[in-house]
Order: structure tokens, then sequence, then C-alpha cells
């Protein structure tokens, strides 16, 4: 890694990697207008003054980070490459299976199986994986950076998502938290609820 962060536009930047973002919004438009509503939280929910704020921050580190990796090379042919390119792979994949996981899901239950089993917020978790995965296969300091300043927005999303699905849900997701790790984890035994 340079201290100098890269800067030159070209085919083989991390656009690449980042286009998952865009790819993944576009499949939830096409998969219905249900499901890009349910993708997004009522618009009169209560937030906090930081709860206001942390969106607005969140969203420009995304696009920061969307148009810096239009101009940040892929370290192609480097340890830096071989070593980010699985790390975006994971967060690829699980993007993919929590997007089709929450698309399948009835509108009227949370979004409780496939990768929600190990992580209630497996979503944000692909982002920070794919950031991260980015910055190590382009090796810009400045893209790693990008994606650990986005775990406030990320952590301050999830609890204001929590609260709207307790009140939606009640009960049924109570018992998920319960069991089902914030970030990811081992899930702990179903108990029988009699």
């Amino acid at each position: 890694m340079s201290l100098v962060p890269a800067f030159e536009i070209g085919i083989w930047n991390a656009w690449i990697f980042m286009s998952s973002f865009l790819l993944q919004m576009l499949a939830v438009i096409l998969l219905g207008k249900g499901v890009w509503a349910r993708s997004s939280l009522p618009s009169g929910i209560k937030r906090s003054k930081v709860e206001k704020i942390t969106p607005i921050i969140g969203n420009s580190v995304w696009f920061l980070a969307i148009v810096y990796s239009i101009f940040l090379p892929l370290q192609l042919g480097t340890l830096w490459f071989y070593i980010g390119l699985p790390v975006f792979l994971v967060g690829l994949v699980i993007l993919a299976v929590a997007t089709a996981n929450f698309a399948t899901t009835p509108t009227e239950k949370p979004a409780t199986q496939g990768v929600y089993y190990l992580s209630r917020h497996p979503l944000y978790l692909s982002m920070f994986i794919i950031y991260i995965g980015t910055g190590i296969a382009s090796a810009s300091w400045v893209f790693i950076l990008l994606g650990i300043a986005n775990i406030f927005w990320i952590r301050t999303e999830a609890l204001v998502e929590e609260r709207y699905c307790l009140k939606r849900y009640g009960d049924t997701y109570r018992k998920y938290m319960n069991r089902t790790p914030r970030w990811i984890g081992i899930p702990k035994q179903r108990k029988a609820y009699a």
C-alpha cells in the first residue's frame, strides 16, 4: 500500500467490485414493487438526532466510495489482489444470498431464513466485507478507511431497523433477536416454546 492514494481512470478499477451494490439495487427493483417498498424503513419512524444524521453521512460515504472506485485501480497480479478478491467474493455471496432470502420472505414475516439465520443484518455485513475486500484488492488504505467509517452508519441503521421490526413483528422478532447474533456467529439453540 502506498501512502499516496492511487487515482487513475481505467477499465480494471475498483468500480467493478463496487458495481455489486448497484446490481443488487437493480435486482431489488426488478423483483417487484413490494420488495423495494419493504427494503426501506417508513419515513415516519422515530429517530434521534444522531439517527437522523447517520443516513446522510452513510450515503455520502457510500457515494464517495463509488466515485473513488472509478479512479482506483485494482492491483491485478499482486498479493494484495489475491488476498482482497476472496474477501470481496465472500461479501458478494452474502449480498446475493441475503437479497434472495429477503425477497422470498413473505411481507408479513421477518426475514429469518438462509443467511438471516446466522446474522440479523447480513446485507450490512456484506457491505462491510465488500468494502474491505475492495480496499485490499486495490491496496488502498483510503478505501479501507471508507469501509471502517461506514461501520458507524451501519450500526446505527441496524439499531433503528431492529426497533422497527420489534414494533412490526413483536414477539416473533424478539425471539429471533434472542437467538441470532446481530452481525455474525453461531445462533443459540432454539428452545421449544410451549
